[in-house]
């Protein structure tokens, strides 16, 4: 069901029985199912695989993998928002994989507003790997230039996307617990096959059947390195997104998967390691937050707590 609002816009009818929308707007008439489901990481946690084996059984935004409406695109009207989606009139259901809106007070607000009846699926990784995946997917990508522990104090999402305990519980209070489905990135790795005929059945998306194509690797940035030119990507990075907010995301996607992505992305230096005596700082602020997750959801967590020795290992 879509809740309504009284816009002189858009006007919105609902349709309990197929998830329908009737949407009119300046006069323009159409129908469009309405998500059905919101994978929301957060980010670093297998997502943009499931994206991948997802996308042949159910309608996801395409060929941009995430939308970022819901928090930070919504002023761009639902019209903006339903032409990421193939024609509704395939019959397959409609999901985002949007690990941003873990994070976003908007998003949740948002989608318990106006899609109160989507299912949220969660998928948390131990918190110091998934940290530095996403401190090294943002040096890769020119969003960050600086050390490990400069990037905590200036990047608000690294830590604010590690609240795993504290958000949960904000998702926790505006949606039923019947609606929200919480998964660990371990058990993603260690049985893809299993992970997703669970997550399908929770969806209920009909069972198929998992191409060992899509086994080989379940992405990360161990291949990434610093890019070649910092200036040079972060202004690709930032032409991506202009592109993106205009629905110019076809011209993203061939530049993307062309020869000139080795322009902007890789070429650079190996990532370095980060000092354990860092990895054992951000652990230890994080700490309350993984006992608190593990009570939660009654399972052990143990190897995802803090470093103790100076020896400690090191993220490679």
């Amino acid at each position: 069901m879509l809740a309504r609002e009284g816009s002189k816009e858009d006007v919105f009818r609902e349709s309990e029985i197929d998830c329908t929308v009737h949407f009119g707007q300046k006069g323009i008439a159409r129908n469009q199912k309405i998500p059905s489901f919101f994978i929301v990481g957060p980010p670093r946690t297998g997502t943009s695989w499931l994206h991948e084996v997802l996308s042949d059984q159910v309608n996801l935004p395409a060929p941009t993998k995430e939308t970022r409406f819901f928090d930070l695109n919504f002023h761009r009207g639902w019209k903006w928002y339903f032409d990421h989606f193939a024609d509704p009139g395939d019959g397959r259901m409609v999901g985002e994989v949007a690990p941003t809106y873990f994070a976003s007070r908007q998003a949740r607000s948002l989608i318990a507003r106006w899609v109160p009846d989507a299912k949220i699926v969660f998928i948390f990784r131990n918190p110091i790997e998934r940290l530095v995946s996403l401190y090294r997917l943002k040096l890769a990508y020119g969003t960050l230039a600086c050390s490990f522990d400069v990037a905590l104090e200036r990047d608000p999402e690294l830590l604010e996307s590690s609240m795993y305990a504290s958000t949960l519980r904000e998702w926790q209070s505006i949606f039923p617990q019947r609606r929200l489905s919480i998964h660990l990135y371990d058990d993603l790795s260690n049985n893809p096959r299993g992970f997703v005929e669970g997550l399908a059945s929770f969806l209920d998306i009909p069972r198929f059947a998992l191409h060992e194509s899509r086994l080989a690797q379940i992405y990360s940035t161990k291949q990434m390195t610093e890019p070649r030119s910092y200036l040079a990507t972060k202004a690709a990075t930032a032409m991506a997104d202009w592109c993106k907010a205009r629905r110019l995301d076809n011209v993203v996607a061939a530049v993307k998967n062309s020869s000139l992505i080795k322009l902007f992305l890789g070429g650079g230096a190996p990532f370095s390691d980060i000092p354990a005596r860092s990895l054992r700082k951000a652990s230890a602020l994080l700490l309350r937050e993984t006992e608190e997750l593990e009570a939660m959801i009654g399972r052990d967590l143990n190897a995802w707590k803090p470093l103790t020795s100076d020896n400690g290992r090191t993220i490679r």
